[in-house]
């Protein structure tokens, strides 16, 4: 990862920050791009940058608005001259029961999760090309085996598998695509209904009888960047087993 350059979505905090400290420490340049997390995103960048001066840049930006994207890249092509690796991990996450669901959850949920990754993607697919670089998603572990009362995030995931695998076709044999499926490895923020009960028996569901953790995720995206040569349009769960105990 020496010298090269990683564009992270939603990375200033959780798993994505995770993702960022660890191809950080293998050498990577970082583009972290965040929404409204503004404070985290400026405390991770000291964090790194007194590692490595001048080794991580911010940017902001509302997913939801696909005019953006070509900024983006052309940000961080100007901040550290290349662009060598993709990771869609951003994602708006919460209920979305058949009976309350509105367009605005729709535009969000579809958005953020599925749309974003795609015209990031082709956005960044010259450059991508140029470099044989690659593209890491973070989909879910529900795109296979749906969450109750999560309809449309659990659609949007669905399609970001979908995706994964189509980009593969789309841009072999240049670029690599590839994706991360989370299980149990860091509790959503703001969700009361997920009380220790219920994580409990989440928890219950898995083969290795506990939780994970976002390095857990961060080393799985590094391998499928850093280690996977021969790797592209596949989907890692990393989830303790729970996938095929659903």
């Amino acid at each position: 990862m020496q010298g090269k350059t990683v564009l992270i979505t939603g990375g200033a905090k959780r798993v994505g920050a995770a993702i960022g400290r660890r191809l950080h420490a293998a050498g990577a340049n970082l583009m972290i791009h965040y929404r409204s997390a503004a404070g985290e995103a400026r405390v991770l960048q000291a964090e790194l940058n007194r590692l490595r001066p001048g080794s991580v840049t911010l940017i902001q930006a509302d997913l939801i608005d696909c005019d953006s994207f070509p900024n983006i890249i052309q940000t961080t092509l100007a901040s550290f001259g290349r662009l060598d690796a993709l990771v869609n991990n951003a994602s708006s996450f919460y209920t979305s029961p058949v009976g309350s669901i509105t367009e605005s959850n729709w535009l969000d949920l579809i958005g953020t999760n599925l749309k974003a990754p795609l015209f990031l993607a082709q956005a960044a697919a010259q450059e991508l090309r140029h470099r044989h670089g690659c593209i890491v998603n973070i989909t879910d572990i529900h795109a296979e085996r749906p969450m109750k009362n999560y309809v449309v995030y659990s659609i949007a995931k669905a399609g970001l598998v979908g995706l994964t695998r189509s980009l593969a076709r789309e841009l072999g044999p240049e670029v690599r695509v590839n994706a991360v499926a989370p299980g149990a490895i860091i509790w959503p923020e703001d969700h009361s209904e997920l009380d220790e009960v219920s994580r409990q028996r989440i928890i219950s569901h898995t083969l290795l009888k506990h939780a994970g953790d976002p390095a857990d995720i961060a080393g799985a995206v590094h391998y499928l960047i850093a280690e996977a040569g021969y790797v592209t349009g596949q989907v890692i769960n990393v989830d303790g087993g729970r996938s095929i105990r659903l």
